[in-house]
């Protein structure tokens, strides 16, 4: 089931999670709290997302773009003992009287599904807890490293259900017995193996500072959400278990307009990374740290550098807002640089990013609308594997306004392998 040695290969399955009804009980007030950066119109995002499922379900099959409100349903209808230990968590981290336990329990598998994610109980009107907006950010929850599962550990208290619901599934879920089974679940929420440091520090990590980049380069940054001892302790997990010999530590700056490494760089093919000029290729406030399985660490001062000498010497960078103030700066808030390849040399972008698409074309990249890819895909069902070097835009007036891109709303479980 979990299977990925790269962030640009073949996309096969792929965890999603469409915007919910609690994205509507966002009020201005709170939405700082809940970590949206504005109120959004919930209509108009539901409808961009779901072209962006219809863009993953005809290039992958629909089939094998899996929603985890589905998951979490069908985990929460199986025979299994960790349901009534969820529960119990959720009504001590929401703060709920202990009798909300048999109301709780008693919800059908639907219909407490919902509830755990939007905070609502729409068939009695009931608001329990606050909503998880973030859930949409999926990659977010967890990174397939290989065949092994990383299950992160969100910074925000925003994000602890998300967190609880994801570790609820992957451990509870029948089709992912094999993972718990094999041993091949890293959960980073396990005191006993990621505890604080003597100093205090907490683990935290979250998915968009985790990039499988090549079959044995694992990249973390150490970021406003993820910290050096969290990248510590995963390294020592990570070799200790032989899945691979590189970790690579990228440290950035801690600022809310780049929260994650992913909101400054993705891979799109073997030569090709979309970037932030100033951090990822001149270096200002950031370097890298490559660690290896023998204890040897190499040193690099710029993400580019990394890049060129450890992954690919022809490695070429493509600039948001073409690399020049003031536009550099307002794309790569609007995640120019935060794209999700689906297979060498395609990818998913949103469509509000101008600068950023003339340098695409003068790349080498072809653009296109997700409407005539879609429409593409349902002419011809061979459409998507006769495309080359093409980006694929994604109405985005209300998804960019939620601060993550096509990047971060991809949780990819199985990826195909990259030829050499």
């Amino acid at each position: 089931m979990i299977n990925a040695h790269s962030e640009i290969g073949l996309l096969k399955k792929v965890i999603v999670h469409s915007p919910d009804i609690g994205i509507q009980r966002i009020s201005p007030k709170r939405a700082e709290e809940l970590l949206f950066d504005d109120i959004v119109y919930y209509p108009k995002m539901l409808e961009e997302h779901t072209i962006f499922t219809e863009v993953l379900s005809g290039a992958i099959g629909k089939e094998n773009v899996i929603r985890i409100e589905d998951l979490l349903m069908e985990t929460l209808k199986s025979e299994n003992e960790l349901k009534e230990e969820m529960l119990n968590l959720v009504i001590i981290d929401e703060e709920l009287p202990t009798s909300y336990f048999d109301y709780l329990k008693n919800q059908s598998a639907e219909n407490l599904s919902n509830i755990l994610i939007t905070g609502y109980n729409q068939e009695d009107d009931h608001i329990l807890f606050d909503p998880i907006p973030n859930f949409i950010f999926t990659r977010d929850i967890a990174v397939s490293i290989k065949d092994h599962l990383i299950i992160t550990k969100a910074a925000k208290i925003a994000r602890q259900r998300e967190n609880l619901l994801t570790r609820y599934i992957f451990h509870a879920h029948p089709s992912f017995k094999s993972l718990i089974d094999e041993d091949k679940i890293i959960n980073l929420n396990n005191l006993d193996e990621f505890p604080p440091s003597k100093k205090g520090e907490k683990v935290s990590i979250e998915g968009g500072d985790i990039m499988m980049i090549e079959n044995d380069y694992l990249l973390v940054g150490c970021s406003e959400r993820s910290t050096p001892h969290g990248f510590d302790l995963l390294k020592n997990a990570v070799f200790e278990k032989g899945v691979l010999n590189h970790m690579v530590k990228i440290i950035i700056p801690s600022d809310r307009s780049c929260m994650h490494i992913d909101t400054l760089f993705t891979r799109i093919d073997k030569e090709t990374v979309v970037c932030y000029k100033p951090i990822v290729f001149d270096g200002l406030s950031s370097n890298v740290e490559v660690h290896c399985s023998d204890g040897s660490i190499r040193y690099y001062s710029s993400v580019k550098d990394f890049f060129i000498k450890e992954i690919n010497e022809s490695m070429k960078f493509i600039f948001a807002g073409m690399g020049e103030s003031p536009f550099q700066e307002r794309e790569q808030w609007t995640d120019g640089c935060n794209l999700v390849a689906l297979k060498p040399g395609i990818a998913i972008t949103y469509d509000r990013n101008p600068k950023t698409e003339i340098a695409f074309e003068k790349a080498g990249y072809s653009m296109m609308t997700a409407a005539d890819f879609i429409a593409g895909c349902k002419k011809d069902n061979q459409f998507f594997n006769t495309l080359e070097r093409t980006i694929i835009t994604l109405p985005s007036s209300e998804l960019s306004r939620a601060r993550g891109g096509s990047h971060c709303m991809t949780c990819p479980i199985q990826r195909g392998s990259v030829r050499p």
